[in-house]
């Protein structure tokens, strides 16, 4: 008898293990910034404020802070180089600069690169309906204090 009990038990034990837990944004972004290398902390501050100041503010004035004039641009659904990006963005309208980035989730460094986690809601196919979350990620290669080059875990729209 234990045994005919124990199988369903199991059975329920392994699908929670399946189940996924949500991807939620980071509750403390500026805690990330902190590195014990300053030059890693200071490239994950370089990230972090060009993509609040840049890619979600739309400042394209002050891009040259962190762009560099080489800059290339590796994400199917952008124009290489840093002007093609400026052009993209400059049609946006300017906001205010916020001091969060939305839906952050990790941001972290390694060596000359950055890596910026962001949560993602996608339709589950499997379940009409339904969505779940997951991670997209920028990764960003810095050189001379600016950024050098831009990889997406997009795919093309």
């Amino acid at each position: 008898m234990r045994r005919l009990l124990a199988l369903p038990a199991a059975m329920i034990l392994a699908m929670a293990a399946l189940a996924q837990l949500p991807v939620e944004p980071h509750p403390r972004q500026l805690e990330l910034l902190e590195s014990s290398d300053p030059t890693l902390a200071a490239n994950k501050r370089l990230v972090f404020d060009f993509w609040r100041v840049v890619m979600e503010a739309h400042d394209v004035d002050r891009a040259p802070e962190f762009l560099a004039a080489t800059y290339d641009e590796h994400d199917p659904n952008l124009p290489n180089g840093r002007d093609a990006l400026l052009r993209r963005l400059g049609r946006l309208a300017k906001k205010p600069v916020a001091p969060t980035i939305p839906d952050l989730a990790l941001l972290t460094a390694e060596g000359d690169l950055v890596v910026l986690g962001f949560r993602r809601e996608i339709p589950d196919l499997a379940n009409e309906g339904q969505t779940y979350t997951t991670l997209g990620f920028e990764v960003f290669r810095v050189a001379d204090g600016k950024i050098a080059a831009h990889w997406s875990s997009a795919v093309k729209e």
